[in-house]
Formats: C-alpha cells, structure tokens, sequence
C-alpha cells in the first residue's frame, strides 16, 4: 500500500496537542469543570433566593421576541387555568439540568448574571406559606417578563373549562347549582311524594342546593381554598 492508513486517534492527538499544552491539558479541563461547577452553584443560589430586583440587563437585541410576555398576560393565564406565579424559591418541584443549561447560555449570551426568577406552575408545585407544567421567567423590567425555560408535561386539555368554575364566586354558584341540579334528577319518583310536580322538583333542588352549597363552604374554609383571581400570585396556601 502506498499511502499508510489514518489513525483518528493520532490525529486528535495532534489537533489537542498544538491548541492546548499537553503538559497541563488536564489542569486545564480540571479547571473548566470547577468554573462550571461554580456558575451553577451560583445559579441555584439565585434560584432559591427572593430578590426585590425587578429586571436585568439584557442585551434588547438578542432577546427573542416570541420568549417576551407582560404581567397582565401572565396573570390571565394563571387565572384561567388556576396557576400561580411565584418566586422560583418556592418552587418545590426538582428543576432539570436543561432549566440550569438554559439560564447559563441566557447569561452568557447577555454577557449578565440572571436574578428575581419567576415560575408559573400548578400550587402543588410550590412550596406555599400557611396564612404539571412549570415555566421559568426572569424580569425584564416594566412588568415584562423573559420565558427563559419550559419543562414537563403539558396540562389537562380540560382544566381551562374545569377551572373556570373556580375563578370567581359567581362561576363557583353556577357549579353548586349545576351539581344540586344532576342530584335533584337522581332522586327517583315518588320518593318524598306520591305525585311529582313541578313545585315539588323546585322545593327538592332548593334542598340539595343549600346541602351542596354547605358542603362547598365547608371545603373551602377547611382547607383555605381561595379563587383565582386571588390566588395566582399568592405566596400563602390559604390566600
């Protein structure tokens, strides 16, 4: 064979060899890690901790405009669909090596360290004062915010309509009447009368409309159950 075989290897060898010494390549990727190591620690920290900080100094040009949302926009997601939006250090839910990933490339691409990170989640994926699809932001300024991340799986096709009912007292009144209502046709015939008529019907829905409507109080006070409106950027599980 006139020409010999190539060897990869032998020619990552010499690639490595001529842009970094061979001598301390090690040290060198010893040292990468650690700076790694420390940005990431830096950013959890920012993560876990509260910060009256309102925006960061984001290079406008770089800033993707499909990832920019106003707080009024966030809010009305929050209260159709029974969200909340938080501070990311009541987020108990584990945050993934992509949310860490995509905070590190924002900050280096913006040449700035990220703080005041909110998130938009189901209550039960925060940690929440006694008084399935996360989205973390970081402020912009203005009540603008930056959709840095999304994870997880997305919600109910449902829960918008199932939600409903529970952003205001008004919506929560239709349900305990919709629901007295199904409970009244379920009552069988002749069970409290011989003759069903239509006084009777409306004297039975009346009954079981006070009976759902205790229990739905109760539940609510037991439990610290508030509306939408009010709970989307509560901080306190019985807002």
């Amino acid at each position: 064979m006139l020409f010999p075989r190539t060897n990869i290897e032998q020619k990552l060898d010499t690639l490595r060899n001529k842009e970094f010494n061979p001598s301390t390549w090690r040290v060198q990727v010893f040292k990468i890690f650690q700076q790694s190591e420390v940005h990431e620690n830096k950013i959890l920290q920012n993560l876990n901790t509260a910060t009256s900080i309102s925006k960061n100094s984001f290079d406008f040009n770089q800033l993707e405009t499909q990832n920019i949302y106003h707080l009024n926009q966030i809010k009305k997601i929050c209260i159709d669909y029974r969200l909340r939006f938080l501070d990311s250090k009541y987020f108990k839910g584990k945050l993934p090596t992509s949310a860490i990933t995509a905070i590190k490339d924002l900050e280096k691409k913006h040449q700035t360290e990220l703080v005041g990170f909110k998130i938009i989640a189901p209550s039960k994926l925060f940690k929440l004062e006694n008084a399935d699809d996360p989205l973390l932001f970081a402020p912009i300024g203005n009540d603008y915010f930056y959709l840095i991340h999304k994870w997880g799986n997305d919600l109910h096709p449902l829960r918008k309509h199932i939600m409903w009912f529970f952003k205001s007292f008004e919506n929560l009144l239709i349900l305990t009447f919709l629901v007295s209502l199904i409970f009244t046709f379920m009552i069988p015939d002749g069970l409290f009368t011989k003759n069903s008529t239509a006084s009777t019907f409306i004297m039975i829905l009346f009954f079981m409309f006070k009976s759902v409507a205790a229990v739905v109080l109760f539940y609510g006070f037991a439990l610290g159950k508030n509306f939408n409106t009010a709970i989307w950027n509560s901080k306190y599980f019985n807002a």
